[in-house]
């Protein structure tokens, strides 16, 4: 399925547009605009396998490009506007870029990593940049037509570097037409009940895998996307209303945020469009889903999966109450849990989780990387820790690069900091090991409070009250630092390294 088919239906039907209404592209000017990318791609002996990147915000121009590329079996790459001029030259050059696009607001950490790697700067999504053409101008000329031999590209994404450097996730080119299903395609239609009806939100940045695929996916199904530029809970409740709203992913902290709001804010929106809310990422914390399916009603969705694609494992709510926490069991792939001697555990006991028999991955130019994610039965994992139950459903509990040692016991933060980011006091919260002495780590909490002025030793003691009723005490931290702002990505992402290093000496392994 591809744009062609709805612009011959429903040409003037919204494809995307931004939640103030602005830059709405129709499927008709979707499917012109892309044809001519191909072009512009075709015309820069772009081939199949090939790769260009995007370095911008939120945008319906961002979609053009990325079906462009997909007409012509090109692979894209959507870098994350976080990161510096070094990170985004490391991706430029790692990824083998041909091309880069662009966006004014980017534009100057954009034009000086590509200089530094010699790749060239096509065009800017927005307007002009100095010698940059907007790509309006960039494509002006170029045939509204498909181009000849289209064949199916695909993403290449490259990981959010909170554990390490940022890794490219590479699966290979199909051969396919362009336009024929694919998985995800058949998945949204199935469990979530995407198609042409379809309003579909997204609060998320495109540069990230799911809001980039499931917003391809909608329009691919014949639906509208509407993009936000930023998440902010209350303007996601009226853009629920205002836009008729059917469809949207968030993350657990969007869902954390959500149950923080007054209920004088709830009450002034008709969210009654509402018919399915998709979240994963990380472990939500089990009273705020909770919450939320209590105040949306039963139409929360969750998934477990990675960028790499080895597997696809789900839940929805009515599910998930007689299971609470989990996030379900096995759509793709097999499930198993193994302890770190490779053997495979039993119902209860945690350990890494693999999958069997999913789809295929490389991490692009990092042979060792992709070697240490299988095992020797060429199974696959993501890192995630987690457990199986006596009916096998799957539960997360933190990822392995994040656990903490202390004294010789292991302590997965996410369950403290599912504790404390259910206080009523808590905007977000940290949890990690720093230095000690004795236990060679420590557990050390790092909260962003809602109220700056509640910060301190009063609101320190009263957290770690809170946290020792629910958990056992070797679980809880045994100190609490305040920040203003936690480093998140717009995605979600906690960039715990950045928190993490510091508390320790330069060098040593817990500063990475």
């Amino acid at each position: 399925m591809q744009p062609a088919d709805h612009a011959l239906e429903s040409p003037e039907k919204v494809a995307s547009r931004m939640d103030d209404g602005s830059g709405a592209l129709s499927f008709a000017e979707l499917e012109a605009t892309s044809n001519q990318v191909a072009h512009l791609l075709r015309r820069e002996r772009l081939a199949s396998g090939d790769c260009l990147a995007i370095l911008a915000g939120a945008s319906t121009r961002y979609h053009v490009v990325c079906w462009g590329a997909r007409r012509v079996g090109c692979y894209y790459t959507a870098i994350s506007t976080r990161l510096t001029v070094e990170e985004v030259a490391y991706i430029l050059e790692d990824s083998g870029a041909r091309l880069l696009f662009l966006d004014r607001a980017h534009a100057d950490v954009g034009l000086e990593a590509a200089a530094r790697v010699g790749v060239p700067v096509v065009a800017s999504l927005d307007e002009a940049v100095g010698e940059v053409p907007s790509l309006d101008a960039a494509i002006a000329g170029l045939p509204t037509v498909r181009v000849e031999g289209e064949t199916e590209g695909a993403d290449m994404l490259y990981s959010s570097g909170t554990t390490g450097r940022p890794k490219g996730v590479r699966t290979p080119l199909t051969g396919a037409p362009f336009g024929s299903p694919n998985a995800l395609v058949l998945l949204c239609s199935g469990l979530y009940g995407m198609g042409t009806d379809t309003v579909y939100l997204s609060p998320a940045p495109a540069y990230h895998a799911a809001p980039l695929r499931f917003t391809l996916v909608a329009q691919a199904l014949g639906g509208t996307t509407v993009l936000m530029e930023r998440f902010e809970p209350e303007r996601f409740l009226a853009d629920i209303e205002r836009w008729a709203v059917t469809h949207t992913q968030v993350v657990p902290t969007m869902l954390v945020r959500l149950s923080k709001l007054e209920e004088a804010v709830w009450q002034r929106y008709d969210l009654s469009s509402l018919r399915c809310i998709i979240h994963a990422a990380a472990p939500c914390p089990v009273p705020v889903k909770a919450a939320m399916i209590e105040r949306f009603g039963p139409i929360l969705h969750e998934y477990y999966a990675g960028t790499e694609g080895n597997g696809f494992v789900a839940i929805d709510s009515p599910t998930w109450l007689a299971h609470p926490g989990s996030v379900g069991k096995p759509l793709v792939g097999t499930v198993h849990v193994l302890d770190e001697a490779g053997r495979e555990v039993g119902p209860g006991e945690e350990g890494t989780i693999f999958f069997e028999g999913g789809g295929e991955f490389s991490y692009h130019n990092d042979p060792e990387r992709t070697a240490a994610s299988r095992n020797q039965l060429g199974w696959s994992t993501l890192g995630d820790i987690g457990y199986l139950d006596e009916e096998g459903f799957l539960y997360l509990t933190d990822r392995r690069a994040f656990m903490i040692i202390s004294g010789g016991v292991n302590v997965y933060p996410q369950e403290a900091e599912n504790v404390l980011v259910t206080h009523p006091k808590v905007a977000d919260a940290a949890v990690f090991g720093v230095p000690n002495e004795d236990l060679g780590e420590e557990v050390k909490a790092v909260v962003e409070p809602i109220d700056w002025a509640d910060a301190g030793p009063a609101l320190a003691a009263e957290l770690l009250a809170y946290c020792r009723n629910q958990l056992a005490h070797y679980k809880c931290p045994r100190t609490v630092d305040f920040e203003r702002h936690l480093p998140r990505a717009d995605t979600g992402k906690l960039y715990k390294r950045e928190l993490r290093a510091r508390y320790w000496p330069a060098g040593t392994p817990g500063a990475q």
